[in-house]
């Protein structure tokens, strides 16, 4: 018999213990099962995975493979689950991952400058008839710290949603493959943590923003998020009858 989804789950791959899957934990409890494999600190990389596949962020660059030796494996991993329609959710270096996986590009240090604090995410009209984001508030408000950045999109992605900043904030590759560039599952402890990291963040500022739009976040991750569960539960193959 094959599996039904409530035996599958969505396979987490965290690529540094500081960028965790954090409120999606919370938000995909009940909503779906999650298996999180770390690389980083030893798992390996499944070649595929049946039920949906989640890649979070990092400090690494998405051509980083002398840093993280594994991102070969979760290049290829994003694009067998592309060519196989499996729910797919990039968040930050996981949408540069899954965009150079599959022929897109990013450049690396790119020239706009690194974009930190809760952004406003415009939608473009294409979003509204999307699977994941019809029903995301416009603008949504994504907290982001990145300074590498999609440049080109992979041939007939959809392009669904921009910032002031940088154009490629949410695309969507095939019909169950979506990039975001901000980070809808950070909590604001993440986030302050992120942001004192790098000399050129106002960390008291960043965390003053995002207490203030911190409600905004919340309601915009969750939704994203429960809507993901809700894709893979959808997608997930009808059981076949036992054969006697």
């Amino acid at each position: 018999m094959r599996m039904s989804y409530q035996e599958r789950s969505i396979v987490v791959i965290e690529h540094e213990k500081g960028c965790p899957l954090d409120r999606f934990a919370g938000w995909l409890d009940g909503a779906a099962a999650v298996r999180v494999v770390r690389p980083y600190a030893g798992d390996a990389v499944p070649s595929s995975v049946d039920g949906g596949l989640l890649v979070l962020g990092g400090q690494m660059s998405a051509y980083d493979d002398a840093v993280a030796p594994w991102l070969p494996a979760v290049r290829d991993l994003l694009a067998d689950s592309v060519a196989r329609e499996v729910p797919t959710l990039g968040i930050c270096l996981g949408a540069q991952l899954l965009a150079v996986a599959v022929g897109g590009a990013v450049d690396v240090g790119a020239a706009p400058g690194r974009e930190s604090g809760v952004i406003d995410v415009r939608w473009r009209p294409e979003a509204a008839a999307d699977a994941l984001t019809s029903e995301l508030p416009d603008p949504t408000a994504g907290p982001s710290m990145h300074a590498d950045a999609v440049v080109a999109l992979p041939a007939g992605a959809g392009w669904l949603a921009s910032s002031a900043m940088y154009p490629y904030q949410v695309f969507r590759v095939g019909p169950a493959a979506w990039g975001v560039q901000f980070h809808p599952e950070v909590s604001p402890a993440t986030f302050a943590a992120w942001a004192a990291e790098h000399d050129d963040v106002d960390t008291t500022a960043m965390a003053r923003e995002f207490a203030a739009r911190d409600r905004e976040v919340a309601v915009a991750g969750r939704g994203l998020a429960e809507r993901f569960a809700a894709i893979v539960r959808e997608r997930a193959p009808v059981p076949e009858p036992r054969r006697r």
